[in-house]
């Protein structure tokens, strides 16, 4: 079946927490697997703030290969809600500015982890696997998940910078060319967009994208 790469895009979007499978260090061949809070950078690459004191981390450090499995936190089971798995390589990396923030924004409690031995990884993703439903899957290559239209950080912050007229219980994680990554109460949320936008579209239709958001 052909996955359209926006519907795995969403699934990583509305995840807060994730799976990750490293190559175990103390029993060599054994996949170590462990839940981690997971934030999806401008090109939906999953990063996350690890602490190198942590299994999952000395595994990484070692044999950087993994795999981050996502399900849709709306599902009643994992065999009929929708699922994802990367495949790839994941690289420690030096935030900038504008990545720290966002960063923050999606997981506002690593502020503190930043006083001690945490470093901030991304996923680079090779393959994929998609699962949507009984007979609705198939793969996705990096490129086809990598090349769309993005927004990038610089874009990003202006757009956040006129959420003015947001209603009082909701707070903006971020935006990309695919949705509106959001918070109310405490819990994830994503506004979808029918179709990808290039930025420049996006830019010109931001306050009727946020007027849905009420």
């Amino acid at each position: 079946m052909k996955i359209p790469p926006s519907a795995a895009i969403h699934l990583l979007h509305r995840c807060a927490q994730a799976s990750l499978a490293t190559h175990s260090t103390q029993l060599d061949g054994y996949p170590y697997a462990t839940p981690i809070p997971c934030v999806p950078d401008a090109h939906h690459r999953p990063t996350l703030c690890l602490s190198a004191l942590a299994e999952h981390c000395k595994n990484l450090r070692a044999d950087p290969r993994c795999s981050i499995a996502l399900l849709d936190p709306a599902a009643e089971s994992s065999q009929s809600g929708a699922r994802l798995t990367l495949l790839g390589d994941m690289e420690p990396f030096q935030p900038t500015p504008l990545e720290l923030a966002r960063h923050l924004r999606y997981q506002p409690e690593i502020e503190n982890w930043l006083q001690l031995d945490f470093t901030f990884y991304r996923l680079e993703p090779r393959r994929l696997r998609y699962i949507e439903g009984f007979g609705r899957m198939g793969w996705l290559e990096a490129e086809q998940w990598l090349d769309g239209p993005a927004l990038e950080p610089e874009q990003e912050a202006e757009l956040l910078e006129q959420n003015t007229e947001l209603p009082a219980d909701v707070r903006l994680l971020g935006a990309d060319c695919h949705g509106i990554d959001y918070e109310i109460a405490a819990a994830r949320r994503r506004l979808a967009f029918p179709a990808a936008l290039e930025a420049d579209e996006l830019a010109a239709r931001w306050p009727e994208w946020i007027a849905a958001l009420a």
